[in-house]
């Protein structure tokens, strides 16, 4: 039996009007994984959603209830892999909002049991890079403590605007290596690898104790947002899946995918990821 499943991020549909287009879909949304073949899903919690972009509690609307989220997932045989919580956190200590949402999305996770509490920091300038770097690992430490100590398994997802702090390989020597792995793994984004500068199986290699979930992108390298539709890219995810199956990964390969055609079209482009990896990658992970 497969120790790898396959689910959908949900900021595929996030894209389109930066949030506005799907609030308070997310029983869409997971319609439309279930239907693409993915078993899983993982929404978002936004710490700046409702002051910066007028949207429903964190990005999850109604769906901030687990009732409701239980009632949408068992309807289409779905599985909440987990929640990215999105933070900025590089100042001393997380201010009152993040410390909020971070409650919030570990008092919500409780409900579902196996789910992956994921923090992502969100990007917000690269001045005193180093100080603000320190601060990121000192505050995903503390959260991450508090996620575990509830029974949750916690997972740092870094990214690759220009803004991000998280992006080179200068940035994840000193990040990374000043996680506390007792309380927190990392989730590999391949196509933020890639983006930073970084070869993707090296860095596997590199932190590969603490490897725990795993994001899967496509990477056109062309203009200021370089994504491509899953498979039409440089990214190789055969060997990349390859990979996880030989280092004996459980778990989930997220699909999140950035191209430009999803911001018109996140449904289809959803549904294309999901044939693709039937076809493609399933067959190595044994489904």
């Amino acid at each position: 039996m497969a120790n790898i499943r396959f689910g959908s991020q949900v900021y595929t549909w996030f894209m389109q009007g930066t949030g506005k287009g799907y609030n308070n879909k997310l029983d869409h949304m997971i319609a439309v994984a279930a239907k693409a073949g993915f078993t899983g899903i993982e929404p978002m919690v936004l710490e700046i959603s409702e002051s910066a972009l007028g949207c429903g509690k964190y990005w999850l609307g109604d769906f901030c209830d687990p009732i409701r989220m239980k009632d949408a997932l068992d309807t289409h045989g779905m599985q909440l892999c987990g929640l990215s919580l999105v933070c900025s956190w590089d100042g001393d200590e997380e201010t009152p909002a993040e410390r909020a949402a971070a409650d919030f999305t570990i008092d919500f996770l409780k409900h579902f049991p196996g789910a992956l509490m994921g923090t992502v920091t969100l990007p917000s300038g690269r001045h005193d890079l180093h100080r603000r770097r320190l601060n990121v690992a000192r505050n995903l430490n503390t959260v991450s403590k508090r996620g575990a100590d509830a029974g949750l398994v916690c997972s740092y997802h870094p990214n690759s605007p220009p803004a991000s702090l998280v992006r080179t390989q200068e940035d994840y020597d000193v990040v990374l290596n000043s996680l506390d792995p007792s309380v927190t793994g990392w989730t590999p984004d391949v196509g933020h690898i890639i983006r930073g500068g970084m070869d993707v199986i090296a860095t596997l290699n590199k932190w590969q104790h603490l490897v725990n979930h795993i994001h899967y992108k496509d990477f056109s390298g062309n203009g200021p947002e370089p994504w491509a539709q899953m498979g039409t890219g440089k990214l190789d995810f055969h060997r990349i899946t390859e990979w996880l199956v030989a280092h004996k990964h459980k778990g989930w390969i997220i699909c999140e995918d950035e191209a430009h055609v999803a911001i018109d079209d996140p449904d289809g482009v959803t549904l294309q990821n999901g044939e693709w990896c039937k076809e493609n990658l399933y067959p190595i992970v044994g489904l």
